[in-house]
């Protein structure tokens, strides 16, 4: 069975439908037993469902860059743990 820190991890691939089967069932075998889990699943899903409801953000194309930038130098960190 999956453990809590598994979950955070693989909730957003869990909620766009990117899991294995077997990880899939794991997963909701998981949040099947764990209320907590459970929680942070929906409040997951309910966040995206309401960021998915507003206008994309207008920014600078020099402001794009160094998100994308900074996501990846972050990105690059959380990998090496």
């Amino acid at each position: 069975m999956l453990t809590c820190q598994e979950i955070t991890e693989l909730v957003t691939d869990y909620a766009e439908g990117n899991l294995s089967f077997m990880d899939r069932m794991r997963f909701r075998m998981h949040i099947g037993m764990c209320r907590s889990c459970r929680r942070y699943v929906r409040q997951v899903k309910a966040t995206a469902a309401a960021l998915g409801e507003l206008p994309p953000p207008e920014m600078s194309p020099e402001l794009e860059q160094e998100l994308l930038r900074r996501f990846d130098s972050w990105k690059g960190t959380r990998g090496s743990r």
